[in-house]
């Protein structure tokens, strides 16, 4: 009897060591920690790095040229103000070690123009984005593609750019890179004469001008919000998205917004998002900077891009917005923006 319950006893401990280890759940404080925004993204207990990860203010011109020196196949460039020499130089590099880098700017902002010129010389492929004069529009994307890796969001590679509060997200989901080289390779066939706009479909992808994707992707999470939404917005002058924040106050959720204090355009949304109980301040910019972010977060839904909140940035102008509900990065927003929150008090 005593060694048949031995040999019991040895078969449930040797089925219990083939039992796959389960790795605990990090809590809010141990994620936001681990994700770092402005760092390289984190790596998950399988040793992948996370598939996403969200930079802010003048850390994000260290992944640019991190990324652009290190494709070896392609590097594609849209850019609204394109100014910075490091940024033109790398981009010659890699053109000259044999890399596919092509390049689309906005016609209207005088530094794209000369850099546009320089990239030229260097003989790398450069095309103007055609915008409508007649609707004053512009090509307001910010957006780079380098092999398997793109990064969407609101920074300009202007020449003082790195002075402004701006944030990114860095992503290689792979449904995501496809679908921002097929909003590229339509801007580029544009700017080169053929036009070919792309059919609206969900995804985590939105763009204005073709369409109004991101007007609806933000009105959606608006509307869904039933916890929390905290945004950071340049210039915010929306009637629709002004009653959506204050619409979510009525429903209960906590509603706050920061505003950049030297955007007169503000100063009546201020007023009416106070008028309407919504919590509202002006963020507390150092001189010789903005806050240029254009980023909320929707109970856990992040969204952020280039549109500002105006009826031009969801309307009019050719913008991209991109969303995540990645834990990593709402919880490194969610720590800035409280930071932020609480500096402007």
């Amino acid at each position: 009897m005593a060694r048949f319950a031995y040999l019991l006893l040895a078969v449930w401990l040797t089925a219990c060591s083939a039992l796959p280890s389960v790795a605990p759940i990090a809590n809010a404080a141990q994620i936001a920690q681990a994700s770092g925004v402005g760092r390289a993204p984190s790596t998950s207990v399988s040793g992948r790095p996370e598939p996403v990860a969200l930079w802010q203010d003048a850390s994000i011109f260290r992944l640019v040229n991190r990324l652009i020196a290190s494709a070896r196949t392609r590097v594609m460039v849209e850019m609204y103000e394109l100014g910075r020499r490091d940024v033109t130089s790398a981009l010659g590099a890699a053109r000259s070690r044999g890399v596919n880098v092509r390049t689309i700017t906005d016609p209207t902002v005088k530094a794209s123009r000369g850099s546009a010129a320089v990239l030229d010389r260097l003989g790398v492929a450069e095309r103007v984005y055609p915008v409508d004069d007649v609707r004053h529009q512009i090509d307001h994307v910010k957006l780079l593609i380098a092999d398997s890796e793109a990064v969407v969001g609101g920074m300009n590679w202007g020449a003082h750019s790195d002075r402004n509060h701006d944030y990114v997200l860095e992503t290689r989901v792979p449904a995501e890179l496809g679908r921002l080289v097929r909003i590229f390779e339509q801007d580029w066939s544009l700017a080169g004469g053929n036009p070919a706009p792309l059919a609206a479909v969900p995804s985590e992808i939105a763009q204005t001008s073709p369409g109004e994707e991101i007007r609806a992707m933000l009105e959606g999470a608006l509307g869904r919000a039933q916890q929390r939404v905290l945004a950071e917005v340049y210039t915010l002058t929306d009637a629709e998205v002004m009653a959506g924040l204050a619409a979510a106050h009525r429903r209960g959720a906590l509603v706050r917004v920061l505003l950049d204090p030297n955007q007169a355009y503000n100063r009546r949304a201020y007023a009416v998002l106070s008028a309407g109980g919504v919590e509202v301040r002006w963020y507390p910019i150092p001189r010789g900077a903005l806050l240029h972010a254009k980023i909320g977060l929707f109970d856990d839904q992040l969204i952020l891009g280039s549109a500002n909140w105006t009826l031009s940035g969801l309307g009019v102008n050719h913008e991209l917005d991109i969303e995540t509900q990645d834990l990593h990065a709402v919880a490194a927003y969610r720590s800035r923006f409280d930071s932020d929150w609480s500096r402007s008090a």
